[in-house]
């Protein structure tokens, strides 16, 4: 008899269905797997003989061939140690096949028989789910995770006998119970109420929050550029559920398998970041840091200093909201639908155009430092605005901090989206993400409007790309005004959204 155990490979973001087949025959004793497994897959002969054998069970002394089906999907990863031991013991007639049925199995295996926690058990569970599994069981570890996946049952195991005695129906497994240690408990943010003045560039945080809009800050050091931007995060509304399970299954997929993540990413790689660490892949692919912040913040301090490959790589994934990686054996997909927030300074210096203090640049060099960032990379990004020091009078006047303008201004965007997921009939659509057929469908521009836009489109020698990224960005603007009629883009929209087309000198 051929024994059969199912479990789950990981293709991309996604799962493929395998199944675990075990023939036992006489002959010298011996385990050979075969299927396109790699290495950690080849190494787990010894790992589960182990398992097998010190938690008290027989490993047969026969001749077992193994066979991971589909035989031409290339399978990774140490879970599938779990599947295939217990293959060996349907096998050996330690258990029935009658006593997997329904159900499917993914786990890596200590030497002792412990499991292990796993990568990517989102996808597992989410995959047996559509596949039409009704049980599921995974290392107790990745439990929190597992159970983000509703209407299928997930099991949680701590050891292989403790499965054998389970499936057997001697011990029964508790059923798992979640309670708040599984999950990110969120620390305090920085918010916008903590920036001394700069309430232009507050405005222009509340903008790109409302719509979802990319934000460069430019400006010289000290001006607080990097505060504001990370102050940006606290502005976002909390994930939903379905939002917590997507970005929770990237992070899995990256080997994050802790904790359910209930906070939007706010990702900041260091600009020695490789392209592979920023965008993924690999040989092993692995999710980049541009879908580590999928539905959250992608941060960039100082724009410039980081390498022009890593800046044009981002270009792709600006415009599609995805990332596809092609390797020999087939491509796969992230999503990487994240607000870019960047920081740069006018020059090398740091002064240049500041009033406080002589820029010490030859115009050569400003000239090089600003060309560091590409006309199509400038053009993605929908608003550039220039951030100046604050006087330093201000800095110890508690009266210039207003702390109700965060209440305030979260309630202005809180209401902007609203008007989005009614307009666009979805809760999964902004302003920032519209295609220009979109936009000539569904935005409407006063004639005064029209007028502005077009006569600075030709003044201002606006690409295509500006000219729609000026319209979205006013139509954010004109669904934060609390009177706005109708919600149509009115001149005075299209005026301030113009402002925050400056190139980074400001």
């Amino acid at each position: 008899m051929i024994a059969k155990v199912a479990t789950i490979a990981l293709v991309g973001f996604d799962g493929a269905l395998v199944e675990v087949e075990t023939d036992s025959k006489q002959g010298l004793p011996a385990m050979h797997i075969v299927g396109m497994g790699n290495k950690a897959v080849e190494e787990a002969r010894e790992r589960v003989r182990s398992a097998i054998t010190n938690s008290l069970l027989d490993f047969p002394a026969r001749k077992l061939i193994i066979n991971l089906a589909p035989a031409e999907l290339p399978k990774d990863g140490a879970h599938f140690d779990l599947p295939i031991a217990l293959s060996i013991l349907i096998a050996s007639g330690q258990l029935r096949q009658s006593e997997v049925m329904g159900a499917l199995f993914a786990g890596e295996l200590s030497l002792s028989g412990d499991l292990r926690p796993i990568k990517g058990v989102i996808t597992i569970v989410e995959a047996a789910k559509q596949a039409g599994y009704t049980d599921v069981y995974v290392p107790k570890a990745n439990l929190a995770q597992a159970a983000l996946i509703e209407t299928i049952s997930v099991i949680g195991v701590s050891n292989l006998k403790e499965l054998f005695l389970h499936l057997k129906k001697e011990t029964l497994i508790t059923p798992w119970v979640p309670d708040a240690i599984d999950t990110v408990t969120s620390t305090p943010l920085l918010t916008i109420d903590d920036v001394q003045g700069q309430s232009q560039a507050k405005r222009a945080l509340q903008i790109a929050a409302a719509g979802r809009h990319n934000i460069l800050l430019t400006g010289p050091p000290g001006a607080g550029k990097t505060m504001l931007a990370r102050a940006l995060i606290s502005l976002l509304p909390p994930l939903s559920n379905t939002e917590q399970v997507i970005v929770t299954k990237v992070h899995s997929i990256a080997g994050e398998w802790q904790q359910v993540i209930k906070d939007r990413p706010f990702r900041s790689p260091h600009h020695t970041t490789s392209p592979i660490a920023l965008i993924g892949g690999g040989t092993k692919p692995s999710p980049g840091e541009i879908s580590l912040a999928h539905l959250g913040v992608l941060f960039l301090d100082e724009l410039p200093e980081y390498p022009r490959s890593v800046l044009e790589a981002l270009r792709q994934p600006l415009e599609d909201r995805t990332i596809s990686i092609s390797r020999a054996n087939g491509r796969i997909t992230y999503p990487a639908d994240f607000m870019l927030v960047g920081t740069m300074n006018p020059c090398p210096c740091g002064y240049y155009g500041d009033i406080t203090k002589e820029c010490s640049c030859h115009a050569a060099q400003i000239m090089a430092y600003q060309k560091r960032l590409s006309g199509p990379l400038l053009d993605r990004i929908d608003l550039i605005i220039h951030v100046s020091k604050v006087d330093h009078t201000n800095f110890l006047n508690i009266s210039t901090l207003n702390k109700k303008q965060h209440s305030e201004v979260l309630a202005g965007i809180l209401s902007a989206q609203v008007t989005q997921k009614v307009r666009y009939n979805s809760s999964n659509i902004y302003n920032a993400s519209l295609t220009s057929s979109a936009i000539k469908r569904q935005l409407i521009l006063s004639p005064e409007a029209k007028k502005l836009l077009l006569t600075a489109s030709k003044q201002l020698g606006l690409t295509a790309r500006s000219y729609f990224k000026v319209i979205k960005v006013a139509q954010t603007i004109a669904d934060l005004a609390p009177h706005a009629k109708d919600k149509v883009i009115e001149a005075a929209h299209i005026a301030e959204a113009l402002q925050y087309r400056i190139t980074p000198t400001g």
